[in-house]
């Protein structure tokens, strides 16, 4: 798992030199960039009641940063509606090497009674923003009321690591009161640099078919060997609904974080009897207040509880306290949750063991006039937005894309998402007429930080991602990632056609382009000694060439693939279309093509013959037919 090395600080603040300049007046860190005061807390003054600031040695004796390690039951909910931050902290917790990115030199940090002169009073926590970590530093000056932290606290009264995230977190946003509601993916996104999938399992149908169910867990599971963060929601639906709890006891509008996925082995419990099964698929979740759970089946004094011995939960793994946690069976997780939360550290290391990702990394804007189009409704605008292309290399392969918009929580977002289209082998300029690009999906526009889609499996070769608002004229910043299983070769089209060079004195500047999509071969020549052939076709022109893949064992392939040249003498260099026979030592001939017209045209389908390619074979037909659709121009931006 690799992360950003270099890490940016936030408003210029240096915790090194602010320490040591603490050290040297003898004086403990006041942040004045996030003062102990009501301006950090809310633009509406007592809004949170009588705070009174504290530093952690004056709410115990022994402070401490961790108490144990960090754990699930670390994170409590304060006064705050901030359950999707609280959850995605309780996830946090169970992922050492994540967290001590987000905590960096957590030892180095912690108070040290054997030295209690090298304490100043001051902390640094990490987030990823926007393609880069950010270095949040802030003093220990806490709001209490009563001695009691009024926010996110730890079940240890001594124990602030919690609290201080939850400081640093705030600082980012401007206030406390800026974490009042949000949404799960971005804090799990800003903990780990990751990418978030919101799952709707009503959509997926997962309580009344068992084979999307299966296919869930066995997905779920596999998030967790790759260590990603997860967590659970029923939303609310009005405004009476929010923090309702259902008569399962369960919570709406709230987040649950889910801290294991795992088949329970049942034989040799009182439960195999019960299941009727060796194996029962299980989930457990975290409540972020710390209370109130689930009282199903193995909630808390359920009867399944009574059919085995404390030693036998202890043996399978299935205990229960008082804090918040909880199990279900996955089939009741799947009947009463709404939506399941992924949030996936894509692993980008060339030297890991695990799955590897190649990303694609850009930055971006829509601008007004020319990079603002809206979204496909707008069809004389649309590709007038940003386009990133990127290959696949792989038959079957799949691909992750996020677009992230870069927004405070002071400024609502706009609606975005994005488009896929399937595109020419060997496209290097900009979109231009969208008909004759194979549209493969469209995300859903909504007005959340990030769109993110996984698609797949998907056919080998290039494509083009157009992002947009969903209005046209609207500009916005943005993050934009492209993650695929090989090298992509990914890059934003900004160039919308090849301009003659002004070191080419020689060369001339295209006049004509020709878009041919090679559709397939009926009747072509047997070849191989099983009595089929293994085609592919060759496309040439003036020192441009496009070899399409391979279709095995067939004499009628379907290729459908395109490409695209840009011509300078298209009267005298006609385009050469050749279909080739693949084979171990040499491949054979099996035909040929010259396409001499020159005339404009637009997806006009043509039955070419086959011929042969030697000087005394030109006029020598060969077995089969080409089905092509040519577009043909002057107008080099048409296509």
């Amino acid at each position: 798992m690799v992360f950003f090395n270099s890490v940016k600080k936030y408003k210029g603040q240096d915790y090194n030199k602010l320490k040591k300049d603490c050290q040297t007046r003898g004086t403990l860190f006041i942040d004045v960039e996030f003062p102990p005061d009501e301006r950090s807390l809310s633009k509406v003054p007592g809004k949170f009641g009588n705070i009174v600031w504290k530093r952690p040695k004056q709410i115990c004796n022994d402070p401490k940063l961790f108490v144990e390690g960090a754990s699930s039951g670390d994170v409590t909910q304060g006064k705050l509606g901030n359950c999707w931050f609280v959850a995605a902290s309780s996830c946090l917790a169970s992922f050492k090497q994540i967290w001590n990115k987000v905590i960096p030199d957590a030892k180095g940090q912690e108070w040290d009674p054997e030295k209690p002169d090298n304490y100043q009073g001051i902390f640094k926590f990490q987030f990823w923003r926007f393609g880069e970590w950010v270095e949040v530093v802030i003093d220990d000056m806490l709001p209490t009321i009563n001695d009691q932290l009024v926010f996110i606290h730890s079940q240890s009264r001594n124990e602030f690591w919690s609290a201080l995230l939850e400081k640093a977190y705030a600082k980012l946003f401007g206030t406390y009161e800026a974490l009042d509601g949000g949404e799960l993916s971005e804090a799990l996104e800003d903990f780990t640099g990751g990418v978030s999938d919101t799952l709707d399992m009503i959509k997926m149908e997962v309580s009344s078919k068992p084979e999307e169910r299966v296919a869930l867990f066995a997905r779920m599971q596999k998030e967790v060997d790759r260590t990603s963060l997860m967590a659970a929601s029923i939303p609310a639906t009005s405004l009476d609904d929010m923090e309702a709890t259902t008569e399962t006891g369960l919570v709406k509008g709230h987040a649950y974080g889910i801290t294991a996925v795992k088949n329970v082995h049942l034989e040799g419990s009182g439960l195999f009897g019960l299941f009727n099964r060796e194996k029962l698929p299980m989930i457990r979740l975290r409540n972020p207040w710390g209370k109130g759970e689930w009282k199903g089946a193995f909630s808390d004094g359920s009867p399944e509880w009574n059919k085995i011995s404390s030693g036998d939960r202890t043996k399978i793994g299935l205990t229960f306290e008082e804090d918040g946690e909880f199990w279900m069976t996955f089939e009741d997780y799947c009947k009463y949750f709404v939506q399941t939360c992924i949030c996936r550290v894509v692993n980008t290391s060339m030297f890991s063991l695990a799955k590897t990702w190649h990303e694609g990394l850009a930055h971006g804007a829509w601008k007004i006039p020319e990079r603002a189009g809206g979204c496909p409704n707008n069809a004389d605008s649309f590709l007038k937005n940003p386009q990133f292309m990127f290959d696949l290399v792989d038959e079957g392969d799949e691909c992750m894309i996020q677009l992230m918009q870069k927004t405070t929580r002071e400024k609502e977002n706009v609606t975005m998402g994005f488009s896929i289209l399937k595109v020419e082998m060997n496209r290097e300029y900009r979109i231009h007429d969208v008909s004759l690009q194979e549209k493969i999906t469209s995300t859903v526009y909504r007005n959340s930080r990030s769109i993110f889609l996984r698609h797949g499996p998907m056919k080998k070769g290039r494509y083009v991602v157009i992002p947009s608002t969903f209005d046209p004229n609207i500009e916005a910043s943005y993050l934009f990632r492209v993650y695929t299983s090989s090298h992509n070769n990914f890059k934003e089209l900004t160039k919308e056609k090849p301009v003659k060079s002004w070191y080419n004195c020689c060369g001339k500047a295209p006049v004509m382009v020709t878009h041919v999509h090679i559709v397939g071969a009926d009747g072509l020549e047997k070849q191989d000694r099983t009595g089929g052939a293994d085609p592919y076709c060759i496309i040439s022109c003036e020192g441009t060439t496009v070899t399409t893949s391979c279709c095995k064992n067939t004499t009628n392939p379907e290729w459908d693939v395109s490409a695209l040249f840009y011509r300078s003498n298209p009267t005298k260099h006609p385009l050469k279309i050749q279909v080739w026979n693949n084979n171990i030592l040499r491949d054979d001939h099996m035909g040929q093509h010259l396409l001499t017209t020159t005339d404009e045209c637009k997806s006009q389908t043509l039955m070419l013959d086959l011929f042969g390619h030697k000087k005394n074979e030109t006029t020598v037909a060969k077995p089969g037919k080409l089905t092509v659709r040519i577009t043909q121009s002057r107008n080099l931006t048409s296509v």
